[in-house]
């Protein structure tokens, strides 16, 4: 079954500029609903356990997959049942919550790098060091002088790691205000949820609009040809998981990765095996 390459049409090419406003959401690409899809995503998942095996085994190159959204834009959902075809083995996912007193008394960068996946693992940041260009200036938490030469930093970090052998895609979760508040009105509803709400949910609300030129000027100063953003259309969940699980794939495809030969002597190996057998027979 073939699969759309969703890069082309979600990526964020280095030095646009993009309005969110001009995205719709809403898009699901060609297919009608989430049965279509499907198969598809499955696919996507056992081609991402496989890589990853490579991954693991040739110690040749890392993954950083970055997890950026509005609350409810899915983030959870991603690791949940996207990030869910990785082996735990050589996967972390990182959760970027208010930075601690220890944390607060570094650079910004200081505790993000320290989670940055090693050859042949894979991390995912659930937010990230984003968040400093983001809720710090929509919070206006530190002057705009300071947060405005955090965008050359972080280019600056990430290529660091490009040039230590790690790939890195970053997604920018899409959804509608409409929609969010729907998948509030879900978490109310749903017992074994509500212990995801709180208040910051709603007073975040009516700064949707900050918000959205934040991550315009995240995206436009930030995708770069090594470390591109795409703008991911996440009000619908299963096309969510269609399109990011496929522009993994396809990014880690793109690694070239190949298994490593064996470091044992193979003809000893398996004359070892054959003399075990007999002398059990």
């Amino acid at each position: 079954m073939a699969s759309t390459d969703h890069r082309e049409h979600f990526i964020v090419k280095p030095g646009r500029r993009v309005r969110l406003k001009d995205i719709d959401p809403n898009d699901r690409g060609k297919h009608t609903d989430a049965d279509s899809a499907q198969p598809l995503i499955t696919q996507h998942l056992s081609q991402m356990s496989a890589l990853q095996i490579l991954l693991y085994a040739e110690q040749k190159h890392a993954l950083l997959i970055v997890l950026q959204g509005m609350d409810a834009a899915g983030k959870d959902g991603v690791c949940r049942q996207v990030i869910e075809g990785m082996n735990p083995l050589g996967c972390a996912v990182i959760s970027f919550k208010q930075p601690s007193h220890e944390e607060r008394a570094h650079d910004f960068l200081w505790r993000i790098h320290a989670h940055a996946p090693a050859l042949g693992q894979v991390a995912v940041f659930n937010r990230s060091h984003y968040e400093d260009v983001l809720i710090v200036r929509v919070h206006d938490l530190v002057p705009k002088h300071v947060w405005a030469r955090r965008y050359a930093l972080i280019n600056d970090f990430e290529m660091l790691l490009v040039e230590n052998d790690t790939t890195i895609v970053k997604f920018f979760l899409h959804i509608s205000k409409d929609e969010q508040l729907e998948r509030f009105k879900q978490r109310l509803d749903d017992p074994s949820r509500q212990w995801k709400i709180s208040d910051a949910d709603y007073q975040e609300r009516p700064l949707w609009d900050d918000y959205m030129a934040a991550y315009e000027d995240m995206l436009a100063e930030c995708s770069t040809e090594r470390a591109p953003w795409y703008v991911v259309p996440s009000n619908h969940k299963w096309f969510r998981n269609l399109a990011v699980s496929q522009i993994i794939c396809a990014t880690m495809q793109d690694m070239g990765m190949k298994a490593p030969a064996p470091t044992v002597d193979l003809d000893h190996i398996r004359r070892e095996y054959h003399a075990a057998k007999n002398s059990k027979a």
